[in-house]
């Protein structure tokens, strides 16, 4: 288990309009980030493109691409230039037809390590999420990096405590979970359910979320994106609820161990009392 201080960033921004310039934002990001000591870093949910979720349209199809695919491999050679591991969600296209919600992560050396793909996909307005996706096949990873055993959650997926759970028994030392979610939906769990979850599976959490109301709908995503510890304290300060902002937080693992030493939620599960929760 890697211990000592990480310092890591996240990601809050706003649409710019079309794709290549959201990638050479989110560049800009990095950069900025690592300028500031950053090891690792995660954008937020569908990063490069709008949240296209609110309306059905086929023509947003276009914004899909392979993982790992050009966008991975722009971000792999600049996640080798700034020695910065690198979480990137994307529209993934595995075939025609076949596409998912999906997270690349990208080691501190450039080297591709795997993908996560959103395992639970909402369907309600202003969130036709099943539209354009397929629920993932990949189970609940977790990526060995440099700066530890990082796993990934997306957006609706964290309403969901199974794989949070999957994740802590997976050996996830930092678990990030970016997200599009809009103001008067559910932001009074914005800060409940993820620090609940750090406390609950013994980790790190990384939640981020857009800002802005986008031209496709009415969805006001309000942004809040903070780290919290797992004891269930937020690591400085959680971010604007109206403008894009990157934040940089150093994030102690040593208290991992203290944590998991004096909470043995672990040690003390019953997963053999467990089974009618996962009957057919």
């Amino acid at each position: 288990m890697t211990t000592g201080v990480v310092r890591a960033a996240l990601v809050q921004t706003t649409w710019t309009g079309d794709k290549e310039s959201m990638i050479k934002a989110h560049e800009d990001y990095a950069r900025e980030a690592a300028a500031r000591g950053a090891k690792v870093i995660c954008f937020q949910e569908l990063f490069y493109g709008p949240y296209f979720c609110q309306v059905q349209d086929a023509a947003y199809y276009e914004y899909a691409e392979s993982v790992p695919g050009p966008t991975t491999e722009r971000f792999q050679a600049l996640a080798a230039e700034l020695g910065m591991v690198m979480i990137l969600p994307m529209y993934e296209q595995e075939q025609p037809g076949v596409l998912y919600n999906t997270a690349a992560v990208v080691d501190a050396d450039g080297k591709y390590l795997g993908k996560y793909r959103k395992n639970h996909i909402p369907q309600v307005k202003g969130f036709w999420e099943k539209f354009y996706f397929r629920p993932g096949n990949l189970g609940y990873p977790v990526f060995d990096t440099a700066v530890g055993k990082v796993g990934v959650y997306i957006c609706y997926d964290r309403h969901f405590p199974e794989g949070w759970r999957a994740l802590g028994l997976g050996g996830a030392q930092i678990v990030f979970n970016p997200s599009a979610t809009s103001r008067g939906l559910s932001s009074y769990l914005w800060q409940l359910e993820q620090p609940a979850s750090a406390v609950a599976n013994e980790y790190f959490i990384g939640a981020i979320n857009r800002v802005g109301v986008e031209e496709l709908g009415d969805n006001d995503f309000y942004g809040q994106t903070y780290f919290v510890d797992p004891e269930g304290k937020f690591v400085g300060e959680v971010a604007d609820t109206h403008n894009p902002e990157l934040i940089v937080r150093d994030l102690d693992l040593s208290l991992l161990g203290t944590v998991r030493d004096r909470w043995q939620f672990f040690r003390d599960r019953r997963p053999d009392s467990y089974d009618g929760l996962v009957a057919p």
